[in-house]
């Protein structure tokens, strides 16, 4: 039995080869899955990598900016519609305004009034100037008139009583030296007699005097005086009735209302105004009938300018209609930092689709001249804001973006202006995103 017993023995020596087999298979399953797995990542990576960016894409859009088909446009410029004259009307004294009868657009002829101010304080100053006059004219026509016959008769009659007094006074006198040399009266009594005749004898000789005066009447000197105060208070007068009249505030040319200042019992002053102090000026106004379009032209291509330059002025908001222009104001100086000279063209039949401050273009034709050196206006490109990163624009060619610099100058209803960079025509990437990036890979979706 017991060596029955050893014989059921298990043999653990001939298991052990095929147990490591197993364990060396399972290795090699496991490590071929992880390639797998690793593989189909790498794999997709790849793809997710190299996928094309999804874009809308908008079509970039050519225009003709001016000029008759048969015209030779040299240079297209843009700029704004200006009025000529542009007027703020101020007020000439300060005042409480008291009416106002204008709105902003209402149209107004030369003189008319728009602005009435407070004039109470102005009209009593004007009655007090006017009283001081009168006072003095009424004293200058008395100098100039001269003494009256009866003055002349009184200052006369004093002369004559005062002889009759001075011929008393000589009688007593002679009288009393007669008793004081008989040594009848004291010697004071004689002093006071001799000192009586003297004083009666200055007395005529005072009273002759302004007899003579009278007679005579005022100097020259002193009417002169008295003219010259009388011209000061008439101009005292001619002042306040100006400032009187300056309370009515008119228009100084006809034209057009363009923005309307004040208020009616807003204080307006001719001094100077704070941001939320008085007012310096009441309105603002300028003859539509004379505007302007100012340009601010690259130095590069104002030598293709010259002074009465003939041109083709069109505005954004009228697509279809188009002025006669010439260049009627060329600045004596260049712009430093940007690298322009301003030019103004002045509208030859403006009308009342033209306003101040409007986008306008202007194509500038060449002249008629033998041998003149023309060049063809090149088209006008506009397109939406917002296909522009940075002044860059992606354009979709092939699969693929292609990143460009682009040169706008403005706004305008039909779009963003390129002056540079563009032809018309190409496909650009709507709101390019932060990643997107020169020879990207994009698939289009059109808009």
């Amino acid at each position: 039995m017991d060596s029955d017993i050893k014989s059921l023995r298990i043999d653990r020596s001939s298991q052990e080869p095929a147990h490591g087999g197993s364990r060396w298979a399972f290795r090699w399953i496991i490590g071929g899955i992880a390639v797998m797995i690793l593989m189909g990542a790498g794999a997709a990576l790849y793809k997710r990598l190299n996928a094309a960016t999804e874009v809308t894409t908008v079509r970039a859009r050519a225009a003709r900016t001016g000029g008759a088909p048969g015209d030779a446009v040299i240079l297209n410029a843009t700029g704004y519609v200006i009025a000529a004259h542009k007027i703020q009307v101020a007020s000439k004294v300060v005042g409480k305004v008291q009416w106002i009868g204008v709105e902003k657009g209402d149209p107004v002829q030369a003189g008319q009034v728009i602005v009435r101010l407070e004039d109470d304080e102005y009209k009593a100053q004007m009655q007090q100037a006017r009283g001081q006059l009168m006072t003095l004219e009424a004293r200058l026509a008395e100098l100039q008139a001269g003494s009256r016959p009866e003055e002349i008769a009184t200052a006369k009659a004093n002369v004559e009583q005062a002889q009759a007094d001075l011929a008393n006074a000589r009688v007593q006198l002679d009288r009393a030296r007669q008793l004081a040399h008989d040594k009848v009266l004291s010697k004071s009594s004689l002093d006071d007699a001799q000192a009586r005749y003297d004083a009666a004898t200055a007395r005529v000789s005072s009273l002759q005097k302004t007899y003579e005066l009278v007679r005579i009447g005022p100097r020259q000197e002193v009417i002169a005086a008295m003219r010259g105060q009388v011209e000061q208070a008439r101009g005292t007068v001619a002042l306040a009735e100006t400032q009187l009249a300056n309370t009515l505030i008119k228009a100084p040319v006809t034209g057009t209302i363009l923005e309307r200042g004040v208020e009616k019992g807003e204080f307006v002053t001719t001094s100077f105004v704070g941001e939320r102090g008085a007012k310096g000026y009441v309105v603002t106004l300028a003859d539509l009938n004379d505007l302007r379009v100012e340009l601010d032209i690259s130095q590069n291509d104002f030598n293709k300018l010259g002074p009465k330059q003939k041109g083709v002025i069109t505005v954004d908001a009228y697509p279809g209609r188009s002025w006669q222009g010439i260049v009627d104001e060329i600045s004596p100086e260049a712009n430093r930092q940007k690298a322009t000279v301003q030019v103004k063209v002045k509208v030859l039949n403006p009308d009342a689709f033209l306003r101040p401050e409007m986008n306008a273009s202007v194509a500038f034709l060449a002249e008629d001249k033998p041998g003149a050196a023309v060049q063809a206006g090149k088209p006008v490109v506009f397109i939406p804001a917002s296909t522009v990163r940075s002044d860059k624009v992606y354009i979709v060619v092939g699969g693929k973006v292609v990143e460009r610099a682009i040169r706008t100058s403005g706004n305008t209803p039909q779009g963003l202006r390129v002056e540079d960079g563009l032809i018309g025509g190409e496909d650009l990437v709507v709101n390019p995103p932060a990643e997107l990036k020169d020879g990207m890979k994009v698939q289009v979706t059109k808009r």
